[in-house]
């Protein structure tokens, strides 16, 4: 328990120090006063200043942030700018003061650095590690004793080559072929130390839940998949790109089932979920955690990039109607939707850390069993 709050944490700060260094750095690029760089939440432990930046460890240990000059002005603010005019010193540097791309290039920075980061540790499994996916080839893992597949003379590590002469590429084709012909003889082809043979089998009509018809437990070979290190990072955006969709759809069904049916959907994890499929990821293994970094990082960039007020996606909202109408939105209004928006924020992550509280206590899974 204590290894897995450690490796949460850990992770929690990863995503979030790479998500503010984004900030940071562009920032620091366009020559916008940075006042603080801090790891952890205040209040602060201690800090070191170098130059103008006061670069800080906090003690709450969870993630990180970025203080910028001028950045709580970053609408109306309480100094007027005419058009055209030049500003000096540090009112010149300040956040709300830049041109509009460059503070929109500031915001987006922070979900580019979390996308990238997916970006590079799915092109480590592509090009170095391999990504093991399931192959073309059924195997026959265990064989129940009396069971038909037993009294036909299968036995584990037979290859099924076809089924009532289809050929057979899944698990699921084996399944619902042996279904539909309950009490009826089926013909299995199988290849077995280099020898094919043909075995009849009847599939029981009444049968224990945990043995199934036939009494065999199947699963797909593994194949790991590699691809050349100068095609790597292609296959890893293109896979970033397919997860992202992926998330965002499912974003947008969460949101859906949670109005329309009042009920937070199956498989959705708040900060205690997270922290408990954490410990299954340890249980597997580091490249486990490692695939489990990358899907937390393209999560936490999908979610900043929505624009939701309080998060980096509604600020740019709010900065990108200032580039089309020419004029700063209300520093109170901007204030308030961004008050407001973080509420709800809050609330629905309370909903959801209820949620995994009922469901850690009652011992159900985070994730649907399929």
């Amino acid at each position: 328990m204590i290894i897995t709050i450690i490796v949460f944490l850990l992770i929690l700060t990863l995503l979030v120090l790479i998500h503010e260094a984004g900030h940071f750095f562009v920032a620091k690029f366009f020559k916008i006063k940075v006042e603080e760089f801090g790891v952890g939440l205040p209040p602060r432990a201690f800090g070191i200043k170098r130059g103008e930046t006061l670069y800080s460890v906090n003690w709450l240990p969870i993630g990180g942030f970025v203080k910028l000059y001028g950045e709580d002005d970053a609408g109306g603010g309480s100094v007027k700018i005419k058009s055209g005019e030049k500003l000096s010193g540090d009112l010149g540097r300040a956040f709300y003061a830049r041109p509009v791309w460059q503070r929109a290039l500031v915001i987006v920075a922070g979900v580019f650095m979390n996308f990238l980061l997916a970006v590079v540790i799915i092109t480590y499994f592509f090009g170095i590690a391999g990504v093991q996916t399931p192959g073309d080839k059924v195997i026959i893992t265990e064989i129940v004793k009396n069971s038909p597949a037993d009294i036909s003379g299968l036995k584990s590590q037979d290859v099924v080559t076809s089924l009532n002469g289809m050929k057979v590429t899944s698990p699921s084709q084996i399944i619902e072929t042996t279904r539909k012909h309950l009490g009826e003889k089926i013909t299995l082809e199988i290849r077995r130390n280099d020898e094919t043979k043909k075995v009849e089998v009847t599939p029981r009509k009444k049968f224990p839940a945990d043995e199934g018809p036939m009494g065999v437990a199947i699963s797909s070979n593994v194949v790991v998949t590699k691809y050349p290190l100068w095609q790597a990072p292609y296959v890893g955006l293109i896979e970033a790109l397919k997860y992202s969709w992926l998330i965002l759809a499912g974003l947008f069904g969460v949101v859906s089932q949670l109005f329309t049916q009042g009920q937070i959907p199956k498989g959705v994890a708040g900060p205690v979920g997270i922290a408990q499929l954490t410990g299954q990821f340890i249980a597997v293994g580091p490249l486990a955690v490692l695939s489990f970094v990358s899907l937390l990082s393209l999560n936490l960039a999908i979610l900043n990039v929505l624009p939701i007020p309080a998060l980096d996606g509604g600020r740019l909202f709010f900065i990108l109607i200032e580039g089309v109408v020419g004029k700063k939105v209300s520093r109170s209004f901007e204030g308030r939707a961004h008050a407001i928006g973080m509420a709800i924020l809050l609330a629905l992550i309370a909903i959801i850390t209820l949620s995994d509280l009922i469901r850690l206590i009652t011992g159900q899974p985070i994730l649907p069993k399929q």
